[in-house]
């Protein structure tokens, strides 16, 4: 299949990284994982995060990791850069529960995804989309200077924009 992201040089943000840019950004092989897209609709510029656990308990030596660190880093980055925050909206991908026999503290897919949630909310950054949870891993390509889309490929074998 002859989609985009196969076309266009992208940078693959790998486990605990972020980048911030007006270049393709992806993360591939999202399980419990979350990507977490931040997109500036003014400047077509924006930053993605691929975030491995909830909570940092204060380590902040790698902030993309984390979602308690991660969705504040990457706000400071963009208006850092010029963003103004007003402007800035948020997409997240990914927290699958990968073992069903595992859930409460040990379902990390939904722990990340409620930390992101919640930590957007604080910071009054809105949610515009989410393809998240189920029991099926993502990779994400996002296209800042394309108004901000965000493909999504599903290990169940679907694709979608978001």
């Amino acid at each position: 299949m002859a989609t985009d992201e196969n076309r266009i040089k992208t940078t693959n943000i790998g486990i605990g990284e972020y980048h911030v840019g007006s270049f393709c950004m992806s993360s591939i092989g999202l399980g419990s994982c979350v990507a977490l897209i931040f997109h500036d609709q003014k400047r077509s510029v924006g930053a993605v995060a691929h975030i491995m656990l909830p909570e940092s308990g204060g380590c902040g030596n790698r902030p993309g990791k984390f979602a308690d660190t991660a969705v504040e880093t990457l706000l400071m980055e963009l208006t850092s850069q010029g963003s103004n925050k007003r402007n800035i909206e948020a997409t997240i991908v990914g927290g699958a529960s990968m073992f069903k026999q595992f859930s409460g503290k040990l379902d990390i897919g939904n722990r990340n995804i409620e930390a992101v949630r919640k930590k957007l909310k604080e910071l009054n950054i809105p949610l515009k989309a989410e393809d998240v949870g189920e029991d099926f891993g993502r990779s994400v390509y996002y296209h800042p200077m394309k108004s901000g889309k965000v493909y999504v490929r599903r290990a169940n074998g679907t694709c979608t924009d978001l």
